[in-house]
C-alpha cells in the first residue's frame, strides 16, 4: 500500500496569520507555488491560502490603481483575514488513492498533511500526483 507520506512534500513554505497579502504574493512568486498553509504556534495548522484566493483579493490594475497604491493596500490586508479555515486535510497514514480521490472529487488543488496534534507535517498537491503519473508512464 502507498500512503500520503510516501508522496507528500515535507518541506513546506508557510505563512502566519499576521503576514500580509503582499507577503503571499512575494512567496508564491519566489517559490513558484500556488498553495500556502497558514500555521500558528508550534506549527499548528490554522488555514490555507491559494493562488485563487490571492486573485480574488488582489486589486485589479484595470481599476486605475497604480502599483504603489496596490502594494500599500496589499500590505494592509492580513493573511488571517482572508485565509480559508474550513480546509480538508489528511494524515500521513491516509492511503494515497483516498487522497487522490478527494482531490479529484472536490476539485481541490492540495491537501495539507497534519499529524494527530494538528501540526503541519507536509502537503500533497496535484503536481505531486502528476509527477507520480509521469514516473509511472516512463516506467511503463
Amino acid at each position: 500500500m502507498i500512503y500520503v507520506s510516501d508522496l507528500m512534500t515535507s518541506k513546506v513554505f508557510t505563512l502566519q496569520r499576521t503576514d500580509t497579502l503582499q507577503d503571499v504574493r512575494a512567496l508564491m512568486q519566489l517559490a513558484k507555488i500556488r498553495h500556502i498553509p497558514v500555521t500558528g504556534e508550534d506549527n499548528r495548522f490554522m488555514g490555507l491560502l491559494t493562488h485563487r484566493d490571492l486573485l480574488g483579493y488582489a486589486v485589479s490594475h484595470l481599476a486605475g490603481i497604480g502599483q504603489e497604491e496596490q502594494e500599500e493596500i496589499e500590505s494592509s490586508i492580513m493573511v488571517g483575514e482572508i485565509m480559508q479555515t474550513d480546509v480538508r486535510t489528511v494524515s500521513p497514514n491516509t492511503l494515497l488513492r483516498e487522497a487522490a480521490e478527494t482531490l479529484y472529487r472536490h476539485k481541490y488543488g492540495c491537501l495539507p498533511v497534519l499529524d494527530d496534534d494538528r501540526k503541519l507535517v507536509g502537503i500533497i498537491t496535484e503536481a505531486d500526483f502528476l509527477r507520480l503519473a509521469i514516473a509511472l508512464l516512463h516506467d511503463a
